[in-house]
């Protein structure tokens, strides 16, 4: 693999590149993008941008991730993880990962504990990362939080698919916590004990929703009904299987997570 360096992004130009990488890996309208302007204020307000160069005479940036501060109960100054992009060509080779990994210590150095963060309930790949490979815990879904999502197939715009309810489960990263620490040492933490309940998502979400939309909407109705109702029982999940047939998500007593 090309010898990559994480680093911040600090100028106009590296930040324009993370502008251009949004357009490439979303795919979504400008409307939708994150500007330089907004990339430089956040950093003139304590937040900050990595971003994963390769090596060379020309660093190209293959990835990035957005990181603002906030606020977790009364004055408690935490991280809030905006976004994250990595090139089409370098995912599946551990950018990702090592961009999150910089960011808690990044956040670590600066003092703080809990970056949280959303992702759509319906992508397997990027339950399993957050879930088994990060350490993070759920304890709340968002209906329809960011408005209509847009379908990046411009051949579904065509045939009149334009979009669906941009539902998001809130990631919760205790930097600190047991799971986090082994995982971090590239440890592989013992399993939970026995799911109390399993939530079900489609194993091919994207051929659903660009065949059959009014099954896709069916299917995320379901999912996002099973997941209120397992959080207002107290339950919190924090594990996924990742089954090529019938992936999963697991939910446990809060005091096994």
């Amino acid at each position: 693999m090309d010898e990559i360096a994480i680093r911040e992004c600090a100028t106009i130009e590296e930040l324009d590149q993370c502008v251009r990488l949004q357009r490439e890996v979303f795919e979504l309208p400008d409307l939708e993008i994150s500007p330089r302007r907004h990339l430089v204020v956040s950093r003139q307000t304590g937040g900050w941008t990595l971003g994963a160069f390769v090596q060379g005479a020309h660093q190209r940036l293959v990835g990035f991730v957005h990181h603002l501060v906030a606020i977790r109960g009364a004055d408690e100054i935490v991280g809030y993880s905006h976004m994250m992009a990595v090139a089409k060509d370098y995912q599946n080779r551990g950018v990702g990962a090592r961009l999150k990994w910089a960011q808690r210590e990044r956040a670590l150095a600066e003092g703080r504990n809990f970056i949280k963060w959303t992702w759509d309930p319906m992508q397997a790949r990027n339950a399993h990362f957050n879930l088994n490979r990060l350490g993070v815990t759920v304890r709340s879904y968002s209906e329809n939080l960011y408005g209509t999502d847009y379908v990046n197939d411009p051949a579904q715009r065509i045939s009149g698919v334009i979009g669906i309810d941009s539902d998001r489960l809130f990631a919760g990263w205790e930097l600190r916590s047991p799971r986090v620490l082994q995982l971090a040492d590239g440890a592989n933490p013992h399993p939970h004990a026995a799911a109390i309940r399993a939530i079900e998502i489609p194993a091919r979400w994207t051929e659903l929703l660009k065949h059959d939309a009014d099954a896709a909407k069916q299917e995320q109705l379901r999912v996002r009904n099973e997941f209120k109702e397992a959080f207002a029982a107290g339950l919190v999940c924090s594990g996924f299987e990742r089954g090529l047939e019938h992936p999963r998500y697991l939910l446990y007593d809060a005091q096994q997570s």
